[in-house]
């Protein structure tokens, strides 16, 4: 059972957190583009579809931690210190996305193509979009190195 919910938990990081994290690195080029020349329509365009995929795929990672905890718990490791870490920074990755990544593409949505549009800074996005990216590459280095692991990885 243990294998069948790690296959899930890893089927459902790559799906999930993979759509994501290329999203969100796209969003901040694609709204230099967009505030540098307010009538490119595709422009607009690409950043509402860039800013779907990240909620919707937010919404489908919540299976992430879902199935690490039911993974976790069926390979007993539940109090493990490589595991609470990555629990800490997944919540960290978690919060970055959903209390400053998401609001500041909408805020930067709501603004394309007015006077207040560089209000938005892309840079700010994409320092956002890196800190998030840090956190689940972490987090799937420790899922992968285990810290005191007997398996020899």
């Amino acid at each position: 059972m243990a294998k069948f919910l790690l296959i899930l938990h890893v089927l459902a990081a790559v799906i999930a957190i993979g759509p994501v994290t290329v999203a969100a690195s796209m969003f901040p080029k694609t709204l230099r583009r967009a505030q540098s020349a307010p009538g490119d329509r595709e422009a607009l365009t690409t950043l509402r579809t860039l800013n779907r995929i990240c909620r919707v795929y937010a919404l489908v990672g919540i299976a992430v931690p879902a199935f690490g905890f039911a993974t976790a718990s069926a390979m007993g490791v539940l109090g493990d210190a490589w595991l609470i870490a990555s629990i800490v920074l997944t919540t960290a990755a978690a919060g970055v996305l959903a209390l400053l990544i998401l609001p500041a593409q909408e805020g930067a949505l709501a603004a394309t193509g007015t006077p207040a549009s560089r209000l938005v800074p892309p840079s700010r996005i994409a320092m956002l979009t890196g800190v998030f990216n840090v956190l689940w590459a972490t987090v799937t280095i420790l899922m992968i190195v285990r810290p005191g692991s007997t398996t020899g990885a």
